[in-house]
């Protein structure tokens, strides 16, 4: 069912100019959500084609110029890409926060706004943080906070859009299936953060000149494997729990959904790990992991609203 979000269209004292972030806010939330995923997967890009240097500094692409010079070959052309599409993002990131605003004026949701404000502020700490990952010749360490920078994005995305359709009212609800919830939200940040430790470890560094973390890649890919069987056993009693207590639909829907990117994102991992990470496969492998970090968000979300709905 859709729920309609609050209109003052009727009425005439509100200025029209207002009244736009009420047809705008929610196709706006998606674009920063949808926009991050798609960073994942152009950074991904760079790394998988040893295009993490094809500009050798920041914020210069090169000593003295913005821009790359051709001669410089398709790896720069690759790495600018990707830069460019930070100021796409900012130019989202600025219009949810105008929209969110606009909307705090109309309906007093100042959650929205900080919300807003927390998507945008990421942008430029992520920008900077690349910066960094360039400037110490891809640090794997770096680079791994690099990406999970976008999957904290991505979440609050999640958060923002979640928020937008329902009441500013927190859940108060503080039981265990609130709790198994969190212990899955947590397993599942912990698989994303050794997951990024797993690539540190590996073949694709982003540039031949490039360090790797000196992990031993088997063992790391087995600690990997190990929280992501912890992961599917919480989303699994997560979601018998949700049934056996008659939870709302959304919830179980949600973990459902859930569940089948898990299992679709394990199928991935296995397979790229016995053919030899191979590099298309790892790029789907990225998108993955966004997509999984917005679909725990969401779970968790609808769970905890249902915890508050059954203890009410």
């Amino acid at each position: 069912m859709t729920t309609q979000l609050p209109t003052a269209t009727a009425d005439a004292s509100v200025p029209a100019r207002r009244v736009w972030a009420e047809r705008w806010i929610w196709p706006l939330g998606w674009a920063s959500l949808v926009m991050n995923a798609v960073l994942v997967v152009t950074g991904g890009a760079v790394r998988l084609t040893d295009s993490g240097l094809g500009c050798p500094t920041w914020p210069h692409c090169t000593t003295g110029s913005f821009t790359p010079h051709s001669a410089m070959g398709i790896h720069s052309a690759i790495e600018f890409g990707n830069r460019l599409l930070t100021f796409v993002l900012a130019a989202v990131a600025v219009a949810t926060f105008v929209a969110a605003w606009r909307y705090m004026r109309l309906h007093g949701r100042r959650d929205l706004m900080w919300l807003a404000l927390a998507m945008g502020l990421f942008i430029p700490a992520q920008a900077v943080i690349g910066g960094i990952a360039v400037l110490t010749e891809l640090n794997p360490w770096v680079v791994s906070l690099h990406l999970l920078s976008s999957m904290a994005i991505i979440g609050i995305a999640v958060l923002f859009l979640f928020r937008l359709r329902r009441s500013a009212v927190a859940p108060t609800s503080r039981g265990p299936l609130e709790w198994l919830a969190w212990a899955t939200f947590a397993a599942a940040w912990a698989v994303l953060y050794v997951g990024t430790v797993v690539t540190g470890s590996g073949p694709h560094a982003g540039d031949a000149r490039a360090p790797r973390n000196g992990l031993d890649p088997l063992e790391v890919s087995q600690l990997h494997a190990d929280l992501v069987f912890l992961f599917v056993g919480l989303t699994v009693g997560l979601l018998f729990t949700l049934h056996a207590t008659h939870a709302a639909r959304t919830a179980r829907v949600a973990v459902w959904v859930l569940l089948g990117l898990e299992l679709s994102q394990g199928a991935i991992g296995y397979v790229q790990y016995f053919t030899g990470l191979p590099g298309v496969l790892v790029g789907f492998h990225m998108l993955g992991a966004a997509t999984i970090s917005a679909a725990v968000t969401w779970a968790l979300l609808e769970t905890r609203a249902s915890a508050d709905a059954l203890s009410a």
